[in-house]
Order: C-alpha cells, then sequence, then structure tokens
C-alpha cells in the first residue's frame, strides 16, 4: 500500500512571534512554525496501514523551505519512508483552493514518477485556519473519493476497498461504517486511535518506529523540493493570484501576561505545611470542602 500524509506547518503560538504583512497575510518564513496538531492522527493512521499491509509513507507539505522541518517532525514524531516538499515563492500566500491546486498537481506527479498512491491522508483541520477544506478539495481535484472524521479503518488490499468507522458530523456519539474504492482520501478525526493487535503487528510498529527516527537524523537525504516549473502549474492559478479569498481583517493573537503574582516560600516543612493546609479543600474540586 502508497501512502501520501498531506502535513502543514501552523504558527507556533507558544512563541508569541507570528508575522504578518501589510495586507494581513501570514508570513510564513519569519513565523516560528511547527506540524499542525491535526496531521499527528494522519500520520498514525498511515503507519498503522503501513505496519498491517507493507507498502510505503510519504510525508507531501505545500509551503516555504522552513516546512522542511515540518516534514522532518513528521518522520521523526510518527513516521514516513521519505517527503516531498513543494515550495517557491509563486505558491505564496496561497489560499485552500490554490493550495489544493498545487497539492493535487504534486499528487499527479508523484503517481508519473514514482507510483501509484492508494491512500491519501489528511488532518481534520489546521490549527491556524481552521476551515478543514484543503483535504477535501485536494480529493475533488484528483476526482477521488473521500471519507471524513475516520476514527478506525480496515483495507482489503484485495478488493481494492476501505472500509471505516466515521464520526457523524463529527458528533462522537454517532458512528457509521462506510465502505469507499482505492485510492480514497482519509480524513482522520481527533478521534482515531490506531489499534495492533497481533503481536506482530506490535513488533513491527515498534521497528518502523526505530527506523522512521534514524532517517529524520539525515532528512535533507529523504527529502525531495518540487517548485511550480516542476509541477507544471501556472501562475495565475496558483499562489496570491490563483486564491479567491479576500482577507478583510487580522486580529491581533492575545499574549499571556508577562508576570503573574506569586507567592514566594522557603521549601521547609513549616513553610510547605501551610501550603497544604491552604490548598487542601481545592483536592476535592472548586467549591468544596475537604473531605467530601
Amino acid at each position: 500500500m502508497r501512502s501520501i500524509v498531506l502535513t502543514k506547518g501552523v504558527p507556533d503560538f507558544s512563541e508569541g512571534a507570528v508575522s504578518f504583512d501589510e495586507d494581513g497575510h501570514l508570513e510564513r518564513g519569519k513565523t516560528p512554525t511547527v506540524m499542525n496538531p491535526n496531521d499527528a492522527f494522519a500520520l498514525e493512521a498511515a503507519l498503522q496501514t503501513r505496519v498491517r499491509h507493507g507498502g510505503h509513507v510519504t510525508g507531501m507539505s505545500m509551503g516555504p523551505p522552513g516546512y522542511a522541518d515540518v516534514l522532518q517532525e513528521a518522520m521523526e514524531s510518527v513516521y514516513t519512508d521519505d517527503s516531498y516538499l513543494l515550495s517557491d515563492r509563486e505558491l505564496a500566500a496561497s489560499d485552500t483552493w490554490a493550495t489544493s491546486i498545487t497539492l493535487s498537481a504534486g499528487l499527479e506527479k508523484y503517481q508519473e514518477e514514482v507510483g501509484e498512491i492508494d491512500l491519501v491522508f489528511a488532518g481534520f483541520k489546521s490549527a491556524d485556519g481552521e476551515t478543514g477544506q484543503t483535504g477535501p478539495q485536494t480529493a475533488w481535484a484528483m476526482e477521488w473519493s473521500i471519507v471524513t472524521h475516520v476514527i478506525a479503518l480496515e483495507i482489503d488490499p484485495d478488493e481494492r476497498r476501505l472500509r471505516a468507522k466515521r464520526l457523524v458530523e463529527g458528533d462522537v456519539d454517532e458512528i457509521e461504517t462506510v465502505e469507499a474504492p482505492l485510492p480514497c482520501f482519509v480524513v482522520t478525526d481527533p478521534e482515531f486511535e490506531p489499534t495492533y493487535r497481533k503481536a506482530s503487528h506490535r513488533l513491527t510498529h515498534k521497528q518502523l518506529r526505530k527506523e522512521t527516527q534514524k532517517r529524520a537524523a539525515e532528512h535533507e537525504k529523504h527529502l525531495t523540493t518540487w517548485d511550480h516549473v516542476d509541477l507544471n502549474l501556472d501562475p495565475d492559478y496558483i499562489g496570491l493570484d490563483g486564491s479567491p479569498t479576500i482577507v478583510s481583517s487580522v486580529d491581533p493573537i492575545p499574549k499571556a501576561p508577562s508576570e503573574r503574582d506569586a507567592t514566594m516560600i522557603d521549601p521547609d516543612e513549616d513553610d510547605m505545611s501551610d501550603v497544604l493546609e491552604e490548598m487542601q479543600p481545592f483536592a476535592a474540586g472548586a467549591g468544596t470542602e475537604a473531605g467530601e
């Protein structure tokens, strides 16, 4: 089974150094970036497929050169065999539509030059835009089936079909089982949990995790970069020019207080006893008395 995992870099809001240009566009090259947290579930689903059925897992992302670090994080934190970065200045300021067009071109080139794709995994939504549009729009561009909010999946390689359990409109109390032909897009829900019931699967998982961490240490050897020329993309249909979305305004990201009130104590027995006595009423929950 050959799988592609679409990954994205998102601003590391914890750093408090998010940069925007004068038009309100996020300057990703100047902003500390980490892998989108929801993409970890997509990577876990791809790894589960790799463990059970063998094959190959590729991480793919569109963004500035710094997104190579995001792909490296994907390789090290969960699993990929190699990485593909779609990157050049013509792709800058893409909205979800232009991003999807670029990613679909990357997938088509991958199929032409590397191998036929069975599954494309994508995260539920990004931590910055939170639209959840890129995965479905890319599936539409590829004219492939898509299953969203997936929390568990099985693959029948012989029948070339996917069977998945998914949350109905994201409702954790309502689950349905669906089937789809391969190739197929899978958008994992944050409730997705990989399962490895066989001992052989657990051993394979452990071995693959070791191998991917070794690869990540030399990530540049496993990274391929394609620009818009490689992808045969018209600049009028990608990047800012190809993005119908208009940013009307940007709200500043609130920062945590730089200083907090604190009471300094010496760590001796008497002072700690006072602290424990003061905190005891909260041990059973706010507003309750100790022992209740």
